[in-house]
């Protein structure tokens, strides 16, 4: 009967790792069904600063369901602002992939980032997060950095593959002042409500090439 105390040992190991899986889901659920209320709700109501009553209301959550996930609304707002750009990550991947050469993906970068001002849905998302961009990063300054170095390391990547010495460094100052101009601009028009035009788009594009000797 030695092995009897090993066996139960395993089951319960089991059986608390199945336990913790099933919970770790539920938190997954209830997180992703608070996020997706709160994009309801903003898109309906047009808000900047959605209130939290009716955040909980769209999600069917209790408030202390909702505090047990998030401290406050502005890092639940922090979560949103990090699931928009993650999201962008991956649409500028997917768009950079199609350019054969690196020029074409610092356009690519570039134009997919300011076509979320030419998409109203997209804008409308959009807009409420670059309103509180700035006092999110004075509250979540690591967390914030994190989710921008994303966007920028894309850029980055494909700078520090342009023909002529660069170092890994240049190339992500380079980055980093690219994605300073264009995210400017992308502000400037979903603020107003505004689309960039063709021109504008193709001069920021040449303009930053120049910025970093592409051409």
């Amino acid at each position: 009967m030695a092995g009897t105390p090993q066996l139960s040992e395993a089951v319960a190991r089991r059986s608390l790792e199945r336990s913790m899986a099933l919970r770790h889901e539920s938190y997954v659920q209830e997180v992703q069904a608070v996020v997706d209320a709160t994009y309801r709700v903003i898109a309906r109501t047009g808000s900047f600063d959605p209130k939290l009553r009716d955040i909980l209301r769209e999600s069917g959550l209790s408030t202390q369901a909702f505090y047990k996930h998030f401290r406050s609304k502005d890092e639940l707002m922090l979560v949103l602002l990090d699931d928009g750009r993650r999201r962008l990550v991956s649409y500028l991947d997917h768009r950079m992939v199609k350019a054969a050469t690196p020029e074409g993906r610092i356009r690519a970068w570039i134009e997919g980032v300011l076509a979320q001002a030419a998409d109203p849905e997209v804008a409308a998302r959009t807009r409420p997060f670059l309103a509180h961009q700035d006092r999110l990063a004075e509250q979540f300054p690591q967390e914030q950095e994190q989710s921008v170095e994303l966007l920028i390391g894309l850029l980055s990547d494909a700078i520090d593959s342009l023909p002529g010495a660069r170092s890994r460094a240049s190339a992500r100052r380079d980055a980093r002042a690219v994605y300073e101009l264009t995210m400017g601009t992308l502000h400037t028009h979903v603020g107003q409500g505004t689309r960039p035009a063709p021109a504008d788009i193709d001069h920021l594009v040449k303009f930053s090439l120049r910025g970093i000797g592409a051409v």
